[in-house]
């Protein structure tokens, strides 16, 4: 008798709340969190929305998941990148890999806003504010310090995202600049002097330098009256 031949079975990978945290973030990233519903999650993963259910209580339950590893993801990198930086070095680092967190994934900008107290945000503060702690900054002025820190961060990098988004999402950023900038230069010269003045300067700047310079703002302050 000839031998009989098997065909390997390709065993799918069993259903986790890291599976599904990850199609969250996929569906979140290419459809916003409206588009966030267990009927297209159940879809993408092939599995019913009773399994999911299973391992996430709801919708906000998964956008907080969702949010904590992105954000996790982001500083663990951080971290890895500056563990012998000075504390100047490690907050530009933190909070520029937050920003580029949330221009990826623009969803994260208003989740975090949203949760002001459960971890994800609590992580970048936290971050925030042991390197403060580390610059010498009296214990008194620690809480305001980390908080402009983290406001600027969330402001400006839910911002960015929210303009990347909603005025160019077809064409080039270069474009997109090159037709505002030309806007600015034909305001009214007296109602709008100095937005006029520096039209040429939106044309060409990049927005994570300028992000940067921000913290740096922030940081002389701190550091002024250590």
């Amino acid at each position: 008798m000839a031998p009989r031949t098997r065909r390997a079975e390709r065993r799918e990978e069993p259903l986790s709340r890291e599976r599904i945290v990850e199609a969250a973030i996929a569906l979140l990233d290419t459809a916003g969190e409206s588009g966030l519903t267990f009927r297209a999650l159940s879809e993408r993963l092939a599995t019913g929305p009773g399994a999911i259910y299973w391992h996430v209580t709801g919708k906000d339950e998964l956008l907080l998941a969702a949010a904590d590893a992105v954000v996790t993801g982001s500083l663990s990198a951080d971290t890895a990148d500056t563990a012998d930086a000075t504390p100047q070095d490690a907050i530009r680092a933190l909070a520029l890999g937050v920003f580029d967190a949330i221009d990826a994934h623009p969803w994260i900008g208003a989740q975090l806003a949203r949760t002001p107290a459960q971890s994800p945000l609590l992580r970048v503060f936290e971050g925030l504010g042991r390197q403060v702690r580390a610059l010498g900054v009296p214990h008194a002025a620690q809480f305001t310090a980390a908080s402009a820190l983290l406001n600027y961060v969330l402001g400006v990098g839910g911002q960015n995202a929210a303009n990347a988004r909603a005025n160019h999402p077809a064409g080039s950023r270069a474009e997109f600049l090159e037709t505002a900038a030309a806007a600015w230069a034909a305001l009214d010269p007296d109602e709008y002097a100095f937005t006029r003045d520096v039209a040429a300067q939106l044309r060409h700047h990049d927005d994570r330098v300028e992000f940067l310079a921000g913290i740096d703002l922030i940081l002389g302050g701190i550091t002024a009256d250590r």
